[in-house]
């Protein structure tokens, strides 16, 4: 199913069910996005994305109106590096699954791993140190739905 031998990127694989039927026991599947840069001349390291590059795919999830909410987890020791060198941060998109067109909705800041607290000390400020996981809610100031 991989469909290049050395895939650094990664890709997203979309099944259905035969016939869209959900109680069918086979499946039909594509590749929705092959990750990669479009622009890069290395065939290997091309993706088919329509809109943000990104690589690594990893937490997938649906919302309400069907978009695909995607979340990188590029290792710290390739980000900004080698064939990472263009794709940025880790980061969340949302991509329309009728389309392929995929945007950027956020990204990580970048750091040092050397310096934790060049860039970031929170939540705690210059007293906590390091900064920490946390779980964040973004929502519209109007209450209204978030990409409209």
């Amino acid at each position: 199913m991989n469909p290049r031998s050395n895939n650094v990127f990664g890709h997203i694989v979309r099944w259905r069910e035969t016939g869209g039927d959900p109680s069918a026991t086979t499946f039909e599947w594509d590749i929705f996005v092959l990750c990669g840069d479009p622009a890069n001349p290395q065939e290997a390291k091309q993706g088919n994305i329509k809109g943000d590059i990104f690589g690594s795919p990893d937490g997938l999830w649906f919302d309400d109106r069907g978009a695909l909410w995607i979340q990188t987890d590029v290792s710290p020791s390739v980000l900004y590096k080698g064939d990472h060198a263009t794709m940025g941060n880790n980061q969340m998109l949302a991509a329309d699954p009728a389309t392929g067109e995929v945007r950027r909705f956020l990204t990580g800041p970048r750091s040092d791993p050397a310096k934790p607290t060049a860039v970031s000390a929170w939540p705690d400020g210059p007293a906590g140190g390091r900064p920490r996981s946390a779980t964040i809610v973004i929502r519209k100031r109007d209450g209204g739905v978030i990409g409209t």
